[in-house]
């Protein structure tokens, strides 16, 4: 029995010494690690790989991790690595050598490098940067129909004194420019910019790295740079040319893709139709520049169309805003419904008019012959009449007394005679 538990012991130790790595077969990590601003929010990263890295034959690879500003991981073949990123908060970043074509290796330790952040008093940059592009027809220049535009704005830092001055620059690819055109606030600070021209690419996928420096003679300005994604804040045209017709029961809505660089493929459509005489809207997404609706010949009808690039050319963005609302059809006509309570109306008021008429006739003609009263009589305002009709005879004169009574006091005069 020890006999074999010795063999087992033994095979064990010499299977773990099978396990060690070999010193030869360690990775070494990189050497002469550096980060370098290159452009505007654009840094490179190099290194080198370690020369005692052994053996010499395995293909390596690098593993990259940023750590400022925002952590992120990729690896590589390279011994340099090009980034586009925000540089006013400082940069951070490590790289360690991989085995490329397997793990059977451990990767080596990290090194690391820094960029401190630019110098500056809190609460002197800018806040709230936001900017748009608009594409336009350029007529100069044949061989790029079509330019773009650039407007920013943003906000004066809460702390910046007021003799502060703020300076725009924006990056496209490997071309910078600085803002010609701003706009002020009450105390001639810079507070927005207009490009009317740009590098940028209507149909371009790389960022927009926008940056504003400020000075001051009380303070050091701290710089404030962003990135935008074109897709974000690219503002599309409305489409052009809409037209309609009706045609008995149908509308044909025909429109012109937006102004853009983009083919008539890449947009996507939505139509509203507002029936305005029954206060309805519909809305419709197609891919097309026309459409057709079932409606009714009755009614007025306000329509528009809006534009966006689809997913199909590059990622999804806004919405263009609505095109001028266009106004089809005619809500004079009425149904047989309204016709009928319209006429309805008509003749109620007709009846009313005549029985109205009689009336005033009826009470013109009781005081043109006015009935005869009946005789009554009352005791506080009884009176004598005295009709006296005399009639001549030969021998004898008659006197004739007639007694007139008031009305309502019958009762009365009863109860006292």
């Amino acid at each position: 029995m020890a006999p074999a538990l010795l063999i087992l012991l033994w095979a064990t130790v010499i299977l773990k010494a099978d396990l060690l790595p070999d010193k030869k077969s360690l990775l070494l990590p990189p050497t002469n690690f550096t980060i370098t601003v290159i452009g505007l929010a654009q840094v490179l990263l190099h290194w080198e790989p370690n020369p005692d890295q052994e053996p010499k034959n395995v293909e390596l690879g690098y593993h990259v991790r940023i750590n400022v500003p925002q952590e992120e991981d990729y690896e590589t073949r390279n011994t340099e690595s090009k980034l586009v990123t925000v540089l006013h908060q400082g940069f951070s970043a490590s790289v360690q050598t991989i085995l490329w074509d397997g793990h059977s290796l451990l990767p080596s330790d990290w090194v690391s490098a820094e960029l401190k952040a630019p110098p500056g008093s809190p609460g002197t940059s800018i806040v709230n940067l936001t900017c748009t592009t608009n594409t336009v027809f350029n007529n100069s220049n044949p061989l790029r129909p079509y330019q773009v535009s650039l407007h920013c704005t943003w906000l004066v830092g809460k702390d910046a004194p007021e003799d502060t001055q703020y300076f725009l620059y924006y990056r496209y690819g490997s071309m910078t420019e600085e803002c010609q055109e701003y706009r002020k606030d009450t105390l001639k600070r810079n507070i927005a910019c207009w490009f009317p021209r740009t590098f940028i690419s209507s149909r371009g996928s790389d960022s927009l790295a926008v940056q504003v420096k400020g000075s001051s003679k009380h303070t050091i300005i701290k710089p404030f740079d962003q990135l935008f994604a074109l897709h974000e804040i690219d503002r599309i045209n409305p489409p052009e040319n809409v037209t309609a017709v009706i045609e008995g029961s149908g509308l044909s809505i025909q429109w012109k893709k937006p102004v853009s660089a983009f083919p008539i493929h890449c947009f996507e459509y939505e139509v509203k139709i507002y029936n305005t005489r029954k206060n309805y809207f519909q809305t419709e997404k197609i891919t097309t520049n026309a459409f057709i609706s079932i409606i009714d010949d009755i009614s007025k009808y306000s329509i528009q169309v809006r534009a966006a690039v689809s997913s199909v050319c590059r990622q999804t963005g806004f919405w263009s805003e609505w095109s001028q609302p266009l106004h089809v059809g005619n809500d004079d006509q009425k149904p047989f419904t309204e016709w009928f309570l319209i006429v309805l109306m008509a003749t109620i008021c007709f009846i009313l008019l005549i029985f109205s008429l009689i009336c005033k006739i009826g009470h013109l003609w009781n005081r043109l012959f006015p009935p005869v009263p009946a005789p009554k009589s009352s005791i506080k305002d009884f009176f004598v009449i005295v009709n006296s009709e005399k009639t001549v005879s030969s021998e004898t004169e008659i006197e004739v007394i007639s007694y007139v009574e008031e009305p309502g006091f019958e009762t009365l005069e009863d109860s006292v005679f």
